[in-house]
């Protein structure tokens, strides 16, 4: 998305804020001090000469100019990072996390992940550390088994929300294990992954999709009515459909996949030349049928299309989601994060060790704020004024 960023909207200045929803997980001193020396740590990293070459053979929709600008490009977390730890009244030693990234969009939009890798890295090593990564590959390869066997095609998503570094090294480790066992005998496979620097290590393919920020940012700068399609519009400017099809899964749900589908029939050219979609929030067997629908209404034949799944996916979530999917006609892609690199449990009882359920959202663009209006309440982002005012514009019901 930088390169689309560096296109469209070299200019704007943006904010990003963090939110932490898992209740009654704090962080001590100490971890706070780890969180920033790492996040500090992050101005040392530039683009080798090896990963550029990587980069140029294995995507090559990446733009000579682009490419350019990522070797050059540092980050710069003492000027675009604001940290701060809030001591809690009710638990001493324990308190809130907040911190927000400003600058350039083309310059802050990198921070997303390795920082919030970093957090929950850094909670894993401070706070909870009642577990052990012995058994991860292990577990990573019984896992990736039962979704190869069941015909599911995978990608591992699980950077931002990882335990730590190494435990998504061993996750990887074990699904390729896993895919080499079974490609010849399965319809399943290990597709790739969404970590550019694994996918350089193990040999795989890097990938991903839209991300929400990139329709957020734009309905701000440009206006909610048909933003939707403005976001994919845009892209094809960057990612012409010649270039690389697989670009162009298009991700229905940043103000509610009912605006987006009505939006979508709009444009049926659009909505013939992309991929397919991303469900991203609600129930996944909802949304099966209402892409059918949306496909059937522009008279598009939906067998063509793919549907990649990606929230809070386990192996169980998975073959139902791929069994309805394939009842429906449709083809199917997974992109299993969490559940695959952050999976432990507490050395001392055997119960589940949960992982951070955290997030960082685009929160404003050139002093306009950004809102997310997701198909779940619970994942809503932005000042709630600004909420409900789009809901209002978008025709979305204030109550959802």
């Amino acid at each position: 998305m930088q390169q689309a960023v560096l296109r469209h909207f070299p200019e704007a200045k943006v904010e990003y804020r963090f939110t932490n929803r898992s209740k009654g997980m704090k962080f001590n001193s100490s971890c706070i001090e780890a969180i920033v020396e790492a996040i500090n740590r992050l101005e040392d990293i530039s683009l080798t000469k090896d990963e550029l070459a990587w980069l140029q053979k294995s995507c090559t929709y990446f733009r000579p100019e682009y490419l350019d600008y990522l070797q050059k490009f540092r980050f710069r977390p003492k000027e675009q990072v604001t940290v701060r730890y809030l001591p809690s009244l009710e638990t001493p030693g324990l308190g809130d996390l907040e911190f927000e990234f400003r600058g350039l969009w083309t310059e802050t939009i990198l921070y997303e992940t390795p920082v919030m890798a970093i957090v929950s890295e850094a909670y894993f090593n401070h706070v909870d550390t009642d577990w052990s990564l012995t058994g991860t590959e292990e577990l990573a390869y019984q896992k990736g088994k039962t979704l190869y066997l069941g015909g599911i095609a995978l990608s591992e998503f699980g950077t931002r929300r990882r335990r730590s570094y190494d435990a998504q090294k061993l996750v990887i480790e074990g699904l390729i294990r896993a895919h080499r066992e079974l490609s010849a005998t399965s319809q399943g496979r290990l597709s790739g992954t969404s970590n550019v620097h694994f996918a350089h290590m193990f040999n795989l393919m890097p990938i991903g999709t839209i991300a929400h920020e990139w329709m957020m940012g734009i309905a701000a700068a440009r206006g909610y009515e048909r933003a939707n399609l403005l976001a994919l519009e845009l892209w094809e400017e960057v990612y012409p459909t010649t270039m690389s099809n697989s670009l162009h899964i298009a991700l229905t749900d940043t103000f509610t996949s009912s605006v987006f589908f009505k939006n979508l029939s709009l444009n049926p050219g659009l909505a013939m030349r992309w991929r397919g979609l991303r469900q991203d929030s609600g129930n996944p067997l909802d949304f099966i049928p209402q892409a059918k629908a949306a496909y059937e209404k522009l008279g598009i034949d939906h067998r063509d299309k793919l549907l990649v799944f990606s929230d809070s996916l386990d192996v169980d979530a998975c073959l139902k989601i791929k069994k309805a999917s394939d009842e429906a006609g449709f083809q199917s892609s997974f992109g299993v994060g969490t559940s695959l690199t952050n999976d432990f449990k507490k050395l001392s009882n055997g119960e589940k060790s949960k992982a951070l359920n955290i997030v960082i959202k685009l929160g404003a663009i050139d002093g306009k704020e950004c809102i997310k209006i997701s198909d779940d309440i619970m994942k809503n982002t932005g000042d709630r004024t600004a909420v409900r005012q789009i809901k209002e514009i978008l025709g979305v019901p204030v109550s959802s």
